[in-house]
């Protein structure tokens, strides 16, 4: 059965990476969830996406720059809804005390492909093994390099390379830094690929599948999970709720609306 994650959580419906999109996709059904990680200036892991707080806080600067103490004075909900004017920044152990407690597989990403955060890998592993998460915890990043680091660190944790276009024979290069996992950009997994990913043994998670119809192809592809921003939408899909003919009906429906 393909696994679903929440993509930042319930990042359609709540401000993402917060404790209310968490919690949200947790109420829906989620099989995972899929959460970011920075440093701060003192060196303490907080989930956000990006490397500036502009775009999700009511703040401006780098993450890297601010302390902890400030980066929790920042508003981290209202740029989506004043209903979430009360959201903060979370550290990552606020959200390891919260989601060990649950039935949850993790996604941690690791943002450190623009920014290089001293030992983020070390301070990462070692919290989310203090947290007892270590079994149910994939780590991804688009910096492959960090996750040769988590590697030589560790040979049992699950590492997953991000990429966002072909990666030629996917299942070779995986396999070269030690990883059984993928995570690619969803639109890139041809039926040729699949197969062979298949074939390969390596397990693949592909991101941000929103649209139904690319839900029902890679679920009929069996893929080993799906990152979503809908987490409720892609369970309905999985429990047959919305089936291939009705998500044809309605997509050219939207398009009928639109002309």
């Amino acid at each position: 059965m393909t696994k679903i994650f929440g993509h930042r959580g319930a990042s359609k419906v709540c401000p993402e990476n917060t404790m209310a999109s968490y919690t949200r996709a947790y109420e829906m059904g989620a099989d995972g969830l899929e959460i970011d990680v920075h440093l701060t200036s003192d060196g303490v892991p907080v989930v956000i996406h990006d490397d500036t707080v502009k775009r999700t806080t009511n703040g401006k600067g780098y993450v890297k720059n601010f302390t902890l103490a400030e980066i929790k004075q920042l508003d981290a909900g209202s740029w989506f809804s004043p209903t979430f004017q009360n959201e903060r920044i979370l550290t990552l152990e606020e959200f390891l005390q919260w989601i060990c407690t649950k039935p949850l597989l993790l996604n941690i990403e690791l943002k450190n492909n623009k920014v290089m955060y001293e030992d983020l890998e070390k301070k990462v592993y070692n919290l989310v093994n203090a947290y007892g998460m270590k079994e149910k915890t994939i780590y991804s990043s688009f910096n492959h390099y960090s996750l040769v680091k988590l590697r030589s660190m560790d040979s049992y944790i699950d590492i997953a390379p991000l990429y966002s276009s072909a990666i030629y024979e996917p299942w070779n290069y995986a396999r070269s830094m030690g990883s059984l996992s993928v995570h690619p950009q969803f639109k890139s997994l041809h039926p040729v690929i699949l197969q062979s990913l298949h074939e390969h043994g390596i397990r693949v998670r592909p991101y941000t599948v929103n649209q139904e119809k690319w839900l029902h192809y890679l679920m009929n592809w069996r893929v080993d999970a799906i990152i979503t921003d809908v987490p409720d939408v892609a369970l309905a899909v999985r429990n047959g709720e919305i089936t291939e003919q009705k998500s044809l009906i309605l997509e050219m429906y939207n398009k009928l609306k639109k002309k």
